[in-house]
């Protein structure tokens, strides 16, 4: 092959390869232009729902800002009303079978709707309808600081208190309910070196690590700082229950100390809109870990 036939065919590789590339620019730019093109009608559809689309609008297509600002409030205002008849849509449910107390304080009823009007998830919805038909049924039974701490409240976070109830022990009376994360045995002459004087119960390996911990501390629903219970003797026995489920310990060694987290007089509050949902594995790992120390009974 000649010189100058080599060089042409060099050339029209070149010239290929340069197009190819230049295509996948061209359509990397393309693409890339079509997501824009997509969340900018995202955005604008979002904008536009909540009537804050106006200025986003071009200038022959904008109402006058007046007219804007009344069709937000008026739409605000049946949004607000279409959620607070969906939480009493709710509500009818769970207190259909149940006597309504004849004193319903109407101004806890007032913060009440304040409260929940902007509630739009259907979850939350449900929550909420639990807490109002828990006060018609029961008058007393959530603070106005309980519908404060819970208005703030993200469903993230409801799923947090959920996962902490499904792992959490009560009192006989459901007012104390605390996540035993240890059991340990004061030291003496006989275990002073023994590896199994301290047991630790790893929430984390069931969902709630510390960083959930921390998460619930911040909302007001559990104390973050670790409590252990009075020095237990031989033969006391502690009743419990874990949702639903008997839990009594007989201790079967002296000076014996539980470790928990204990929920606050708040978070013991919102706990009651928490169906009861045991967790066996975990149930069975509680045991096992107080087995060491306890005579269990949980039939």
């Amino acid at each position: 092959m000649s010189k100058d036939k080599s060089e042409v065919l060099i050339l029209e590789k070149d010239v290929q390869k340069a197009g190819d590339e230049t295509a996948i620019v061209k359509s990397n730019k393309s693409s890339q232009h079509s997501a824009e093109i997509g969340v900018s009608q995202q955005f604008m559809k979002l904008a536009k729902r909540f009537v804050i689309d106006g200025a986003l609008l071009p200038e022959e297509k904008q109402m006058l800002i007046e007219d804007r600002t009344v069709k937000r409030a008026r739409l605000s205002q049946l949004r607000k009303q279409q959620n607070i008849e969906n939480i009493m849509q709710k509500t009818l449910g769970y207190c259909a079978n149940f006597d309504i107390g004849q004193r319903t304080d109407h101004d806890w009823l007032s913060r009440y709707i304040a409260l929940s009007e902007d509630v739009s998830n259907p979850t939350m919805q449900d929550l909420w309808a639990k807490i109002l038909a828990g006060e018609l049924t029961k008058p007393g039974s959530f603070s106005f600081k309980a519908l404060q701490i819970f208005r703030d409240m993200s469903i993230y976070d409801a799923k947090l208190l959920a996962k902490a109830c499904s792992l959490a022990i009560k009192d006989p009376n459901k007012k104390g309910i605390r996540l035993v994360c240890g059991v340990y045995q004061q030291p003496g002459l006989l275990n002073f070196f023994s590896k199994e004087r301290q047991q630790y119960c790893n929430l984390s390996h069931f969902g709630l690590n510390y960083a959930d911990l921390l998460a619930l501390a911040e909302n007001h629903l559990i104390y973050i700082q670790e409590s252990e219970s009075s020095l237990i003797s031989k033969g006391e026995v502690l009743q419990f229950t874990y949702n639903s489920l008997p839990l009594k310990l007989t201790a079967k060694k002296a000076n014996i100390s539980l470790q928990f987290y204990k929920f606050t007089p708040l978070g013991t509050e919102l706990a009651h809109l928490i169906s009861d949902k045991s967790n066996e594995e975990f149930f069975d790992y509680l045991k096992n870990k107080l087995s060491y120390y306890f005579l269990i009974d949980s039939d």
